[in-house]
């Protein structure tokens, strides 16, 4: 948690890796992620490095895994993650997993292959047997004597020609059969009659089950065909025509004896090729569970074997050749692990020479390294995405962690807004392990569930607010009894029935004795709900609480600049920077806080009405002048104000020309080492020569340390002219800018009311059963808008400008987010696909 509020220390570092033990010490820090590699041959081709065949293999065996896995889907089969992580493996046992994964693929090619081959026969001998079952109806001999005769009834499955006439033909009458796609009927009868000039009778008939088309996969009933025709040239043709329409044409046997013999042997077939394809289909079988059982650890394995050698290509060999040089950042305080890895692997290699690791001095920027949790890890990625914090200055995503949810609240309060978003992120949180809730591939629930701690105190903050404002689902609750007395009101006033009568509003007096008994114990007291001028008073009320709150933020985020001077021992910044935004920032809008409070603490109902207004008196302070209608708040005010000013606009000079002016006389004084950022001692326990920084540069430089003989200052002036600017009139512009608390509150408050208005107390009108019955379809229609349009768009409103207030109003007055993540090499989860 100690890293938090600041980036954890980083060093470069060497390790020296003999060439035995080097493949088994980077497989350990992998496990343990420690480390970021940094590649020691930026100018060589990646198909020039040492390790180039060994990748190649690698991805020759991914690709082996990728069959494998295209095997198990055809089959039906869904590979899971691995259990359990398995370590890289040796040599050998990289040896031993290509042999058995191809093995298994070519025991898979040829299955699968012979399994086709039998289906496919298996096809064709079911369809050569339908088509037999059908010609035989269409072909089938007269009926023997004696038999009564069948009626002539117009069917398709009539024999083709009239027994009766049989004996008178001279011509021998042949036949073409087979099958046909449906699609292609239609077109391929119409080219038979044109082609042939009706020298042919062909009949069509749809085969009772459907089969497997073998280029599509696809399940169709084919369509059986059977052509008589006369003439040896009338064949041809008709063959042709079938080969161009992709026919499966069938010999069919002239006698009706051959063809119950075909049938009869049709039948001796299928039943062997079943047998014979079932026990391939049990042999497939088992050859895909070996594979299921053993893919998910070899492609974890096989991915950490790659990734090793990719790292070990990042590497450099010494002149020997005998051991390599790796360049890391790592965290110090990771140090003592570093060496317990390289201690490790090399003992699991068996090398008799440990390796080691060694800090080196460098003036390039440490990458940035914030650890974070379940919890945090929400927060900062708000501050990542605004920009990554640059080495070592203050973290605003432990302050986010009050302060986001807080900003949010105020422009979402409600208790029963608050309290649906609350419950909705306390489901995630206690569900948090559920695979279910992880393993989703919706991005924008993803979303929501990796924010789901912000969620959470977002919703608890907009409870607080809620209860503050006085609302739920824009209805007041009265938790203690009203401090404003109506009977009071009514005993010491002359309100008669006519009165009442010719007046519908009426107005309570605080002034009166027992009309106003005092403030409300906690927020809003409830009779405000039920008045005219309600809205005139929750106005004056939201607009002063942003002003306050918005000053009061901006003025933490200069503070919080003083840590940043302090660390990076920049003390001249604290007289030179510090403080003439500190001045700036106080003598103008915390003078403005001070009004509110003092109007707030000395004027009461009795003298309310020459009360004077803080907005002329504000105009007239930047003005120099006073306002005789405007009374003056204490005595004194305007030669007070007139200083405040004056400190002001002399503070701004001095943030303009303060830094470029010291840093200029600092290169002039005689054997004074001049940088934007001064010279740091060296770290508790560091020798000398390996700082980690040879000098700490200044934050805004970006990481980079400027060349300490030759400052061009031109370009330090510009810079700080940029920042002079950015901050007076930021001052105005971001202290307006809180103003949309108030603006997006109301907006809420104001939509939540009219949504109760116009929906759900149209329920409440009738009192009879007709009124119950409507009340069921109203509250869904009020539950479902309140969720779609209160909580996720207004809430999504409401967290747009809250992250635009951090980032924008709150960050800019101390952080820079110039630096890098820290990316240390560690094996990423399974995922392969």
């Amino acid at each position: 948690m100690g890293s938090l509020f600041r980036s954890e220390e980083v060093c470069l570092a060497q390790l020296f890796l003999q060439s035995a033990s080097a493949y088994s010490c980077i497989s350990e820090l992998g496990e343990r992620g420690l480390l970021e590699f940094r590649d020691l041959n930026p100018k060589v081709s990646p198909f020039q490095r040492r390790f180039v065949g060994e990748v190649r293999r690698c991805e020759d065996m991914e690709k082996t895994f990728t069959f494998l896995q295209q095997e198990l889907r055809a089959a039906g089969r869904v590979l899971g993650p691995c259990p359990e992580s398995p370590r890289a493996p040796l040599a050998r046992d990289a040896l031993r997993v290509q042999e058995q994964s191809e093995q298994l693929a070519q025991e898979l090619r040829e299955v699968t292959r012979n399994r086709s081959s039998l289906r496919g026969r298996l096809r064709d001998l079911r369809q050569y047997l339908h088509v037999l079952r059908e010609g035989q109806r269409f072909t089938s001999l007269p009926a023997p004597p004696g038999s009564p005769p069948r009626p002539r009834a117009l069917s398709e499955r009539e024999p083709i020609l009239d027994p009766s006439l049989h004996q008178h033909l001279e011509r021998k009458i042949n036949f073409v059969a087979g099958v046909i796609h449906p699609w292609r009927v239609t077109a391929f009868e119409r080219l038979l009659w044109r082609a042939c000039r009706g020298y042919l009778v062909a009949s069509f008939v749809e085969m009772p089950e459907p089969m497997e088309d073998p280029a599509t996969g696809e399940s169709v009933t084919w369509v059986i065909f059977l052509i008589s025709y006369w003439g040896e040239q009338i064949g041809q043709k008709i063959r042709k025509i079938s080969d161009c329409f992709h026919c499966q044409v069938y010999p069919y046997p002239e006698s009706e004896a051959s063809r119950e013999d075909t049938i009869t042997g049709l039948h001796s077939q299928i039943q062997d090729l079943t047998v014979v394809l079932e026990e391939t289909e049990q042999y497939l079988a088992q050859v895909l569970d070996k594979v299921a059982l053993a893919l998910p650890a070899w492609r974890v394995q096989v991915q950490k074997m790659k990734a090793i050698y990719l790292i070990l290509n990042q590497c450099s060999f010494d002149v020997t050749e005998k051991c390599l040089i790796a360049e890391v950042w790592c965290p110090v305080r990771d140090l003592s692990q570093v060496q317990d890895a390289l201690r490790q692997g090399s003992y699991q290699s068996g090398s008799s020479v440990e390796c080691f690791v060694q800090r080196v001095p460098t003036s390039e920027s440490p990458p940035t390294l914030i650890r974070t949790n379940k919890f945090t890890a929400g927060f900062q990625s708000i501050v990542d995405a605004y920009g990554v914090a640059s080495y070592q200055e203050v973290n605003p995503a432990p302050y986010a962690i009050i302060t986001f949810p807080f900003i949010f609240a105020i422009m979402f309060g409600d208790v029963g807004h608050g309290l649906l978003m609350f419950l909705f992120a306390l489901w995630m949180v206690l569900y948090e392990d559920s695979p279910r809730l992880r393993q989703g591939t919706n991005e924008i629930w993803l979303t929501f569930f990796e924010g789901r701690y912000l969620i959470l105190l977002m919703g608890a903050f907009s409870i607080y607010t809620g209860f503050i404002y006085n609302e739920c689902f824009s209805k007041a609750t009265v938790i203690f009894p009203s401090a404003w007395s109506v009977a009071a009101m009514a005993n010491h006033s002359s309100w008669s029935s006519a009165y009442l009568a010719t007046h519908p509003s009426l107005t309570l007096d605080p002034n009166v004795t027992g009309v106003f008994r005092g403030p409300y114990p906690f927020g809003i007291d409830p009779i405000w709900s039920l008045a005219t001028n309600h809205l005139n008073f929750l106005n004056s009320f939201k607009m002063k609480m942003s002003v306050v709150l918005g000053i009061v933020h901006m003025g933490f985020g200069v503070v919080l600049g003083v840590f940043n001077h302090l660390h990076f021992k920049q003390r001249h910044r604290l007289v030179l920077e510090f403080l003439p935004e500190m001045i700036f920032l106080l003598a103008l809008f915390g003078y403005l806080v001070f009004l509110i409070f003092y109007k707030w603490i000395k004027y009461s109902a009795v003298n309310s009405l020459v009360a004077p207004s803080i907005l002329i008196h504000f105009i007239d302070m930047f003005l120099f002048t006073s306002n005789v209608e405007n009374l003056p708040l204490y005595q004194g005010q305007v030669p007070v104000q007139t200083v405040l000013v004056v400190l002001a606009l002399a503070s701004v000079p001095v943030l303009l020309l303060g830094t470029p002016l010291y840093l200029w006389c600092r290169q002039r004084a005689p054997s004074t080492p001049v940088a934007t950022g001064e010279q740091e001692p060296l770290l508790e326990g560091q020798e000398a020569g390996n700082s980690v920084n040879a000098a700490k540069e200044d934050v805004e430089s970006g990481g980079h340390s400027p060349d300490t003989k030759h400052l061009d200052f031109s370009e330090i002036f510009m810079h700080q002219a940029i920042h002079t600017i950015e901050y007076c009139l930021g001052c105005v512009s971001n202290t307006a800018s809180y103003l949309r608390l108030w603006a997006l509150s109301l907006a809420h408050a104001q939509l939540s009311e009219v949504l109760w208005t116009m929906v759900m107390r149209n329920g409440f009108v009738g009192l009879s059963y007709v009124g119950g019955v409507v009340l069921v379809p109203v509250f869904a229609a009020f539950a479902v808008l309140t969720v779609a349009i209160l909580l996720v768009m207004e809430g999504l409103s409401a967290f747009l400008h809250a992250l635009r207030l951090h980032w924008v109003e709150f960050q800019n007055k101390f952080y820079v987010g110039a630096g890098y993540k820290l990316c240390p090499f560690a094996f990423a989860p399974d995922t392969w696909d």
